[in-house]
């Protein structure tokens, strides 16, 4: 049977739509994101699409909600459960060091930091994580002005490295080797 005589998959979720969105932005970038290429991509055809979305823009945007709610729900609030901050931190680090998807698309959306739709979703990502990094910092025993230099370094370090990695492919490492960087990031930033 091929894809012209399957029958339409109407079933098709928003959640499906918005995960396709995901996954399209990490691969080729914000402005790759295009309503035929994802319905080609999802069997289906552009009813369906609308049957969820109005605009290629609401896409876009339920797609940037989904992934800034990944990272609350699926990251920091398990890591947020640790009690102890000396524990909670390396976990952080580790979690977030292996979780690719997300930083596939946090890499696009660097990228796209003059697109209007992507600019406060990346600054309210990016102001809890440093929030939720300074409070791990200070109570892990810094004093407060320490706690924020040392929350601001870990996160730019973060931001670096991906940009380094997904934008011009460095540093080459085996997984190995990243394995290492990690737990000489966290011998390094975070408080004994």
């Amino acid at each position: 049977m091929n894809a012209s005589s399957k029958p339409e998959r109407t079933r098709l979720s928003a959640e499906d739509w918005e995960d396709a969105a995901l996954s399209l932005i990490a691969e080729q970038g914000v402005n790759a994101l295009a309503v035929e290429a994802l319905a080609r991509q999802l069997g289906v055809t552009k009813g369906s699409f609308y049957w969820h979305f109005r605009t290629r823009e609401a896409l876009l945007q339920a797609a940037l909600e989904r992934w800034e709610q990944y990272g609350e729900r699926e990251i920091i609030s398990q890591i947020e459960a640790i009690p102890d901050p000396r524990v909670r931190l390396p976990e952080l680090f580790r979690r977030v060091a292996h979780e690719l998807q997300p930083h596939r698309v946090y890499a696009a959306l660097l990228k796209a930091l003059d697109h209007p739709q992507v600019v406060p979703v990346m600054a309210r990502v990016s102001q809890r994580r440093m929030d939720f990094l300074n409070t791990a910092f200070t109570q892990a025993g810094l004093p407060p002005e320490q706690a924020l230099n040392r929350s601001r370094l870990t996160y730019a370090a973060y931001v670096g490295f991906l940009q380094l990695n997904f934008t011009l492919g460095l540093p080459r490492i085996s997984h190995e080797e990243f394995d290492h960087y990690v737990e000489h990031m966290i011998a390094t930033l975070i408080p004994h």
